[in-house]
């Protein structure tokens, strides 16, 4: 059973080794994402981390190991803390992927396995991957048995293109932080694809996944948006969604 969602987002400026000298905004951003983590460890141990890749879907198990290098600095993560050897980490293992590893360290859970939807994966097929998240034993792959939390990684809308604003950003974004705040899966599957294509929303997929996970009962989640802004030109936003039915006690 998923027993709480994190929503974070995943640019490298989290990690306070690639930031020279982090301002008050980073800070605030890279604090909220970590309140959101230990939330989601202190719910369960075990992660499932659904995010996007460029390519073609990813899964990542447990034993994966990447590093930042490619961002700056070599700073290796691991995706089980388990994990006794890091000496090859995988240099292109994707960025959603590396800090989720990072924020399993950062917040003590034991273990997380990253699913990567392809950023262009239809909203229907979003939703169903979503819906396998919580049928116990029975997910294909997706997630494991037993309680886990469930992590997805979603960056928001590019506000500007070029010099020029990005049409139609605002409202894109306002139905994000609103479905978020509100723990409102029509909205998050009702996210246009093209709009979200043209804003350079690239974590639609993975929101409409969160969508399925919770779509049949929306009334035994609360919402708390933590943070929303966007501080550098494109959106993040860091919710954390918990059972607020009998099954959370």
């Amino acid at each position: 059973m998923i027993t709480r969602i994190a929503v974070v987002p995943y640019p490298p400026l989290l990690v306070p080794e690639l930031t020279v000298r982090a301002s008050a905004e980073t800070e605030r951003l890279r604090q909220a994402c970590l309140r959101a983590v230990s939330s989601l460890t202190d719910s369960a141990r075990t992660w499932v981390a659904v995010g996007v890749n460029r390519g073609d879907p990813r899964l990542l198990e447990p034993h994966c190991a990447g590093t930042f290098a490619g961002y700056g600095v070599d700073v290796t993560v691991a995706l089980d803390a388990s994990a006794t050897d890091t000496s090859a980490p995988d240099p292109l293992l994707p960025l959603p992927a590396l800090v989720a590893g990072w924020l399993r360290e950062q917040s003590g859970a034991e273990q997380v396995t990253a699913h990567l939807l392809a950023a262009d994966t239809p909203p229907e097929d979003s939703r169903a991957f979503g819906a396998r998240l919580r049928t116990p034993g029975d997910r294909g792959g997706v997630g494991e048995t037993g309680d886990f939390g469930l992590l997805i990684l979603a960056e928001g809308a590019v506000y500007t293109v070029g010099a020029q604003p990005a049409e139609g950003v605002e409202q894109l974004d306002e139905q994000v932080r609103r479905a978020l705040a509100d723990v409102d899966p029509a909205a998050l599957l009702g996210l246009d694809t093209e709009r979200c294509h043209h804003a350079g929303m690239e974590g639609r997929a993975a929101l409409q996944a969160l969508a399925g996970a919770v779509e049949p009962e929306p009334g035994a989640w609360s919402g708390d948006l933590l943070y929303s802004a966007a501080p550098y030109g494109v959106s993040y936003h860091v919710a954390v969604w918990s059972r607020s039915d009998a099954r959370s006690r």
